[in-house]
């Protein structure tokens, strides 16, 4: 196999093993490229969000590139394939708004994401507006409630999958892995203690529970009594969402759903503004 096979097919190991774990990756193939030129058409390079990479382009290419496939990660609505042109002249690397000449690069830019897992268990208004800003979201959305008339498909349209009945039952049957975010707002606390205590050891990238601290607490620690590992319990998000002041159903949803987002991002959470520069007039003006 040759140096450029052999890479590209680490590369396609890589995006299948990232899909699995639901990390995003950007694939870049160079479409065309000048004539003679290395890296030539066909060759890739995979990159991470935080700029790590697998493959090599070689010459100031690598870094335009690389530098268009972190802002592409990272982009908010993401755009799953785009062109960018690059001309390379005096030793450096120029980005062109359009494609260029035979002189020029073109090289596609992939991102490819595993579609992540909201899944809720309670159907009632806070779970209803979770399903809605989900779907929005992107995510493949989930129902589960005991009760048939708050977990249907005429109430959540929006869903993939909609499940009525036995919750306990119902989430044992249900895949949960990395790209799994469960979300437990039932009608009461005995049915959310229930759920917890069949997601909250399955690997789910995010589980979340509503309720006040000493509720919360109190289930936290019945599970701790019964065996249950601290650490899993330890990662659970109870209290649950981003402290926005948050009242309405719509609203709780809100800020759940921008904690779920922060998570999967791997962000903080502060203010967007928080270290803007300050405003400096110049005197002389």
């Amino acid at each position: 196999m040759s140096e450029r096979g052999g890479t590209n097919a680490l590369i396609a190991i890589e995006v299948v093993r990232a899909a699995r774990e639901g990390q995003a990756v950007a694939v870049a193939t160079i479409v065309s490229a000048p004539e003679g030129s290395r890296p030539g058409p066909g060759d890739k390079l995979l990159v991470r969000a935080d700029g790590s990479k697998l493959g090599r382009f070689a010459g100031g290419l690598e870094a335009a590139v690389i530098e268009d496939a972190v802002a592409a990660l990272t982009a908010f609505p993401r755009v799953p394939t785009d062109s960018f042109y690059y001309r390379p002249e005096g030793g450096r690397i120029h980005r062109l708004e359009a494609k260029g000449d035979a002189g020029a690069y073109e090289v596609m830019i992939e991102v490819t994401e595993s579609p992540a897992t909201l899944l809720i268990v309670g159907g009632g208004h806070i779970g209803l507006s979770l399903a809605t800003l989900g779907a929005h979201a992107g995510f493949s959305v989930a129902v589960v409630d005991d009760r048939q008339m708050y977990a249907n498909d005429e109430r959540f349209p929006m869903a993939d999958t909609v499940m009525a009945g036995d919750v306990g039952a119902h989430l044992d049957a249900f895949p949960i892995d990395s790209s799994t975010f469960v979300v437990m707002v039932s009608r009461g606390h005995k049915v959310d203690e229930l759920a917890l205590r069949h997601v909250v050891d399955r690997g789910a990238a995010y589980v979340g529970m509503i309720g006040s601290k000493r509720r919360v607490s109190t289930v936290l620690r019945h599970l701790a009594e019964e065996g249950y590992s601290i650490e899993a319990l330890e990662r659970v998000f109870t209290p649950i969402g981003l402290d926005i002041g948050a009242e309405t159903p719509e609203e709780i949803a809100v800020s759940i759903m921008a904690e779920i987002i922060m998570v999967r991002r791997g962000a903080k959470g502060g203010q967007m503004r928080e270290g803007r520069p300050r405003i400096k007039v110049d005197p002389a003006e």
